[in-house]
């Protein structure tokens, strides 16, 4: 099943960490409905924009997955209105996409997981079903071993 033109069900559902401990990952009807206004609003843009495949790292996480890797309980993950994105190993870097993201599109939350300041390890982004868009920009960083956010 296709969310958008480049971005299949399967590459948002799909998790190393799922499989290794046969949890089944499989939205709901609510998600997946919310996992195409993701794919159409932020997705494809990108995609459209960088013309070359944009890797997700993170999607959509059941409610168990999120547990078992000790995701945020409030996680859009778990609703499907986040995807994490890597693209180390390409042509394009994270910071490209962070950048491109903040200065072109309409998102919830936008965030620079951690990394340097000139290249963040990957790119958070999500986008509120309900269209109620905080266009909120932080940085994740380490403090006392145990995570935090910035303002950007």
């Amino acid at each position: 099943m296709q969310l958008s033109k480049n971005l299949s069900l399967a590459e948002m559902i799909i998790s190393s960490e799922a499989k290794r401990r046969s949890i089944l990952n499989m939205p709901s009807d609510d998600h997946l409905a919310n996992m195409k206004k993701l794919a159409i609003n932020i997705f494809q843009p990108i995609r459209d924009n960088f013309k070359a495949p944009i890797h997700i790292s993170s999607g959509y996480r059941s409610l168990a997955l999120n547990k078992a890797i000790k995701g945020a309980v409030s996680s859009q993950h778990c609703s499907g209105e986040a995807m994490d994105i890597d693209m180390d190993g390409t042509a394009i870097t994270n910071a490209q996409i962070f950048n491109w993201i903040k200065d072109n599109l309409v998102f919830d939350q936008l965030i620079w997981e951690f990394g340097t300041d000139k290249n963040p390890d990957w790119v958070h982004v999500s986008y509120e079903s309900t269209g109620k868009q905080r266009k909120q920009i932080l940085k994740a960083i380490k403090k006392n071993g145990k995570t935090s956010y910035i303002n950007y």
